[in-house]
């Protein structure tokens, strides 16, 4: 096992690992940027280092620094968490070469599963269903219109390194084709500096369900349930469940097999996610693979038992899992991400000063936060100030605890998404089941 770890990363993932390094007795050592000096993640870690002024390309995914953080320190292992260098190959590289233990995949799996079309021809020959479309890249252009003369519209199409809606277009008019195509290209470079596109079937109202899995460097993946992240906005998760209300047991079984020989197809180590698109008819699509820990890890944790992280870090130090396996999950948990954004606005940020902060409690709830009463919320990261998980024997109980959990959570001095959480679980189709990745779309 690790003789220390260090955190590279911020917030409330970087204190949900400490929680975990300090149960299983291995020192940490977190990093901060300037404008996170009196951050809660820098008080509860065992050693804290400043790693530059408060730009993420300065301090967070400055990898130079976080590396000579390590050595000075002593730390033979870190954690990226989630987001920033998480899934950077190029960062996994250079703690391999610097001999220290990447808490994560291998820079090959990384990219491998990193680009998306690479990861779709993977997948492909691990007999995993995918959605129809190109062959990977399309070359240019004319080569793209060739691709489109064999499908029928509305196809989608996609920047190969993307994420969060970056580089996407949905086409439904042939004769827009074109320049939806010139669109996505100029975003693409823009937002990744590759504009790789390929093009892919568009799936109608599908819903988003994603299987856990984890594994370990023996050969052995496994995977703990899926969870149903089809409450969206403009492609950015907001609530999260596990189990999914549209996923039969017989479904799960077909499901969580393909998101095993997904990750079994590289000898995937650690914890990752398999994403799929879940059409009307059942039939699902591989869309992507996280090869990290995901923000909404805690609802799997709720359900099963197991800690993710703690499983994540006995991977990384080559221990097995175990042989009798994991815990059928039980239950039923939602998580609901607390933002410093006013919905009353357009959901546009709200950095500031948090005057007030009172966070329920209860059977069946947990908070994981980095924030509190007098905590000034800077506007260099990403808006998620909390998550708020409620747990129920069943869904209707889960949604409920969630209901009265919102209506305890005070936070004044910024606006956040308290207001629309409690919305959307007073809503009947939530309530229901009934919705998919465009519920949004007519909720607001």
């Amino acid at each position: 096992m690790f003789s220390k770890i260090l955190i590279a990363n911020r917030g409330e993932i970087a204190l949900r690992i400490i929680r975990t390094c300090k149960v299983m007795g291995i020192p940490t050592v977190a990093v901060y940027s300037m404008a996170d000096e009196d951050s809660l993640h820098v008080r509860f870690a065992d050693e804290a280092v400043c790693i530059g002024p408060p730009a993420g390309r300065e301090s967070y995914l400055n990898i130079p620094r976080i590396i000579a953080a390590a050595e000075i320190t002593g730390a033979d292992a870190i954690h990226p968490g989630y987001g920033f260098l998480a899934e950077n190959a190029e960062f996994s590289e250079i703690c391999r070469e610097s001999g220290i233990k990447f808490i994560g995949p291998s820079p090959d799996m990384i990219n491998r599963m990193g680009n998306k079309s690479l990861a779709k021809s993977t997948v492909r020959e691990a007999e995993v269903p995918t959605v129809p479309g190109s062959d990977g890249v399309v070359k240019d252009l004319a080569h793209a219109q060739q691709v489109l003369e064999t499908m029928d519209v509305p196809v989608i199409i996609k920047a190969s390194a993307g994420g969060g809606g970056k580089g996407m277009r949905i086409v439904r008019d042939r004769a827009d084709f074109e320049k939806q195509f010139r669109m996505a290209k100029a975003e693409a470079e823009s937002a990744f500096n590759n504009g790789d596109l390929y093009i892919e079937k568009y799936i109608e109202k599908p819903r988003h369900v994603e299987l856990q899995v984890l594994g370990d460097q023996h050969g052995t993946v496994v995977h703990l349930g899926e969870r149903d992240c089809s409450i969206q906005r403009r492609h950015q998760k907001l609530i999260e469940e596990s189990p999914s209300p549209a996923v039969s047991p017989e479904l799960r079984q077909r499901m969580g097999d393909a998101a095993v020989s997904a990750a079994k197809s590289i000898r995937y180590e650690g914890a990752g996610t398999i994403e799929f698109l879940l059409d009307a008819n059942n039939d699902f699509y591989f869309m992507e693979m996280n090869t990290r820990i995901q923000v909404e890890h805690p609802v799997t944790e709720a359900v099963t038992g197991v800690d993710l992280i703690r499983e994540q870090i006995r991977a990384a130090a080559g221990e097995k899992l175990p042989e009798n396996g994991f815990p059928l999950p039980e239950g039923h948990a939602i998580e609901c991400r607390i933002n410093a954004e006013d919905p009353a606005h357009d959901f546009r940020p709200s950095p500031g000063r948090i005057e007030t902060w009172h966070q329920p409690s209860g059977l069946g709830v947990r908070v994981d936060s980095h924030a509190y009463q007098g905590y000034m919320i800077p506007p260099y990261y990403d808006s998620m100030i909390a998550k708020l998980i409620a747990y129920g024997a069943t869904r209707d109980e889960a949604i409920d605890r969630m209901q009265q959990a919102l209506e305890e959570f005070v936070i004044e001095g910024v606006a956040t998404t308290i207001p629309f959480h409690k919305r959307v679980m007073r809503h009947t189709k939530f309530r229901e089941g009934d919705f998919d990745t465009h519920f949004l779309e007519t909720f607001e």
